[in-house]
Parts: structure tokens; sequence; C-alpha cells
């Protein structure tokens, strides 16, 4: 079987797919403010942490591995919401559908520029995380780097699927409260998921950034990569595939 046909046989066409990615890449890198909001938010907020723990070592380095996996989501999904919306108002998205592109292929495309983005954006807050900062885990600082990447492409997720409901930008960012902010408050950040009342424990469990807090502990606890940490970063992977079909779904052909 050629090339062409196990290209013909595919769910999405590399090409379109690839070209959808640079274009997206390209426009991203025009926009200065979006661009210094996904590489440069992260990095300052740890530098905020730093800081306000600063007479608190053991506490920065508890929650300094954690926040790996609350940061880029939240980053990601602001980025990659008001993004997508400004497509969606713009008439660029239903104008690519008149084509024959698959929906799957413009889904595809946007999560491969925010991906490649979003290892820019965890290579350096790992870097100054573990270096200039001085957090000290245990584990590889690669695995921050992996749980970071994974926090970003859900924020990427849940911005993708929330730009179909939005009517504008304003709209985009009133969902966060409703989307990502409950997922903060029951990760298990501030009180360990046992200790939680069993509703809320119940709920926390259906959270993915739950996993991405879990999987951040085991990083910082532990010399390797463990058992716990695989199966949460599938799991958090496996929201992710999800959400992103999800978010085909909702493209509509006009």
């Amino acid at each position: 079987m050629t090339a062409t046909h196990l290209t013909d046989r595919l769910p999405f066409s590399p090409n379109i797919t690839a070209a959808t990615a640079v274009r997206v890449l390209q426009q991203v890198s025009r926009d200065r403010g979006s661009t210094a909001l996904l590489l440069g938010i992260p990095c300052m907020l740890m530098v905020l942490l730093k800081l306000m723990f600063h007479d608190a070592e053991e506490t920065f380095e508890r929650v300094g591995p954690q926040v790996f996996g609350i940061f880029p989501v939240i980053v990601m999904y602001l980025v990659a919401s008001v993004s997508t919306l400004r497509e969606r108002t713009s008439g660029t998205a239903e104008r690519l559908l008149t084509m024959p592109v698959r929906r799957l292929d413009i889904v595809l495309g946007y999560s491969l520029a925010f991906a490649f983005l979003a290892l820019l954006q965890a290579v350096l807050s790992t870097l100054l995380s573990v270096g200039p900062l001085g957090l000290d885990i245990k584990g590889p600082a690669y695995l921050l780097m992996v749980i970071a990447m994974l926090g970003a492409l859900l924020g990427l997720a849940l911005g993708l699927l929330v730009s179909a409901f939005a009517r504008n930008e304003f709209q985009a960012v009133q969902f966060l409260p409703a989307g990502v902010l409950p997922q903060f408050l029951v990760c298990g950040l501030f009180v360990p998921r046992d200790e939680m009342h069993g509703a809320l424990a119940a709920v926390a469990r259906a959270m993915p950034m739950t996993y991405a807090v879990q999987a951040a502990g085991e990083a910082a606890t532990h010399t390797g990569v463990t058992g716990v940490f695989v199966r949460n970063a599938v799991l958090i992977l496996g929201c992710v595939v999800l959400v992103l079909l999800a978010s085909a779904a909702t493209l509509k052909r006009r």
C-alpha cells in the first residue's frame, strides 16, 4: 500500500493539519501580548510564589511542584479560548470548513501549534524553577516538564471547547470560574483529597487537574517514574483527547 493510500485512510490530512498549525503559530507570534502571556506568566507566577514563601522553604518545596499542574492549565485556557474565538467570530473557521478540510484537521492543527508553545512554556518554567529559584525535587526535572506540558494541553482542550459556546472574548473568560477554578479548589493543593468531605472527594476524582497535581507531587517526592505518575499522566492525556474530540464535534459546516 502506497503512502498516498495510507494518508487517504487517516481521519485527518497531515498536510492540512501541518499548514493549520503553521498559520496559528504565525498568528500568535504577531500577537505579542498573547505570546508574553503564554510564555512569561507561568515564570512570573513561580517567582511570585518563591517570594511569598521566602521564609517558608518547606512550603515552597511542597507547593512549588504542584502548581506545575495548575498554572499552565489556566494560562493556556485563556490564550487558546480567546485566539480560537477570534477565528470563529471573524469567520476564518467557517471559511475553512467550506473547503475540503476535515474538522479534525483544524482541531489537530490548533493542538499542534499550541503544543509547541506549551513545550516552550514548560521548558522555561522548569529551568527557572529548578535553577535560579532553587526548587528541590527528588525526581528528574523533565517530569515537571511533562506535567506542565500535559496541564497546558488540558487548558488548550478546554479553551477550544469553550470557544464554541462563547459569543465574545468576555464570555470566554467568564467560563473560567465555572470550568477551571472549581478544579483549582478541590485538586488537593489546599487540602489533601483524603481529608475532604465525601462529596468533594468524589468531585475531585472527576477533575483532571487533581491528577496533574498528584503526578507533580509524585515527581517531587520520588527519585524515579512511579506507577502512580504514569497512571495520572495517562488519565490526563485521555481527558485531553476526549475534550479535543468534543471540540471537533462543535465545528459545523455551513
